[in-house]
């Protein structure tokens, strides 16, 4: 189903999609045509959508490069956990590692919350600014850290980094609504394969540089490239819609809307383990003594797939609806984490990094139009899918360190992880199944 469905002969709907008040006629004069003619309000238009024009790819395409930088570093932060456990901060377990690529998702999606309020009451360019400004400063200072100072990179990659995605990713993603209603999905699904595209680079970049030049100027090599790349997104990128202004959204509405609190609760399990393979199949593949290539190109190749997991499924989604096609990766992303207990030659991790990149991509990329199938105006877009994004980075938080605390370093027992990787991820699947059984019988379709 359409976002934000026009009724037709309806100003009360047109109303609502404006996100304003509705306006009636009145006249002192009932008797005096001129009079009621004259104080006759016009009804407020419905919105209309380009889907597309030139201001808009080009404003795709920023959200693209902008994701290619915040969400790239996050999801090959297996590069990092991987070079942190062998060399520079071996005198720490994996679990604790963990901790700085967790906390860089869970504010790079907890943030989502709160910046996407701020979008939507017309801070886009601030939060841009702002967040690229924090991003590429403490890239710069992450590359000034010392071996085993752990909370040198706690801070710099963890924190600082953290928070500078957590400005950038909702506003990059929410802006897609200003142009796009039909093709909404689709255009979201590649600003979000910016981050599979980079995250699919870094770990080849990553692992030839520090091999190279050492960790300080790959570091840095890595932070001139976020320089150049966000000067182009923010000179490109540009709101086009008037904002909601300083008027409160209506949490009361949001947070007593069933069905989407179910569907935020399947979001949140379903986080808890699909990033486990992204922080640890590098490492796997180290303990596992597959070849040198295959420990490289591992953690490239379930991105570069995830790249085609956030287009092709966004495409479908356009045309069967984004729930269904969410459930659809959401189960198979779950089963599919099974695999990897017996992905102990190149064959067979190199199918599983395809598969589970695609559908894992696929999710990741579709959990947004979801949760705006539910807002009730366009000025809502931002808090919606903030708030799912808030909740699940709860989820992208701990996620990885319980994994590495079950993985029990030095022993490694993989079973551990891979189970609660695909039971969590099952079970949020099943919520969100629950939440778009509720929502088809409020809706009256199936296409949802």
């Amino acid at each position: 189903m359409s976002l934000f469905e026009k009724t037709t002969d309806s100003t009360d709907s047109q109303s609502v999609q404006e996100g304003g008040p509705l306006n009636h006629p009145e006249s002192s004069n009932q008797n005096n045509e001129k009079d009621v003619e004259a104080s006759t309000v016009p009804a407020v238009p419905a919105l209309t959508f380009p889907e597309g024009g030139l201001q808009g790819w080009l404003t795709v395409t920023g959200g693209f490069l902008t994701l290619f930088c915040a969400a790239g570093t996050m999801q090959s932060f297996g590069v990092y956990e991987n070079f942190y456990t062998l060399e520079s901060l071996s005198d720490h377990p994996p679990s604790d590692i963990a901790w700085i690529g967790s906390l860089q998702g869970f504010l790079l999606f907890g943030g989502g919350f709160f910046s996407g309020q701020l979008f939507d009451r017309g801070y886009f360019k601030h939060l841009m600014i702002g967040g690229s400004l924090l991003f590429v400063f403490s890239s710069f200072m992450l590359s000034l850290a010392k071996p085993h100072n752990y909370y040198q990179n706690f801070l710099a990659q963890g924190l600082g980094m953290g928070i500078g995605m957590g400005m950038l990713f909702m506003p990059s993603l929410s802006i897609a609504s200003h142009y796009f209603r039909r093709k909404r999905a689709l255009a979201m699904g590649i600003i979000l394969s910016g981050g599979s595209l980079g995250a699919a680079i870094y770990p080849i970049m990553l692992n030839h540089l520090f091999a190279s030049v050492g960790f300080a100027w790959a570091v840095r090599a890595q932070s001139f490239l976020y320089l150049g790349l966000l000067i182009i997104s923010n000179s490109i990128m540009k709101t086009r819609l008037p904002a909601g202004g300083k008027k409160d959204i209506d949490l009361k509405g949001v947070l007593t809307d069933v069905p989407y609190l179910i569907c935020t609760a399947g979001s949140f399990f379903v986080f808890w383990g699909l990033f486990v393979p992204y922080f640890y199949l590098q490492l796997f593949c180290s303990k596992h003594d597959l070849p040198a290539n295959i420990v490289t190109y591992g953690i490239t190749i379930l991105n570069i797939t995830g790249v085609l997991g956030r287009t092709f499924p966004n495409f479908l989604a356009d045309v069967l609806g984004p729930f269904n096609v969410t459930i659809a990766t959401g189960v198979i992303t779950g089963a599919l984490v099974f695999m990897l207990l017996a992905s102990k030659s190149v064959a067979a991790t190199v199918v599983f990094a395809i598969l589970y990149g695609f559908t894992s991509g696929g999710f990741v990329s579709l959990i947004g139009p979801v949760a705006a199938t539910f807002a009730r105006n366009i000025n809502e877009v931002g808090t919606r899918m903030g708030f799912v994004t808030f909740i699940s980075s709860f989820a992208m938080l701990t996620g990885s360190p319980i994994s590495g605390a079950l993985l029990h370093s030095p022993q490694y027992f993989w079973v551990r992880p891979v189970v609660f990787s695909a039971v969590v991820q099952l079970f949020g699947s099943g919520l969100i199944i629950i939440a778009r059984s509720m929502q088809a019988k409020k809706k009256g379709t199936w296409k949802l």
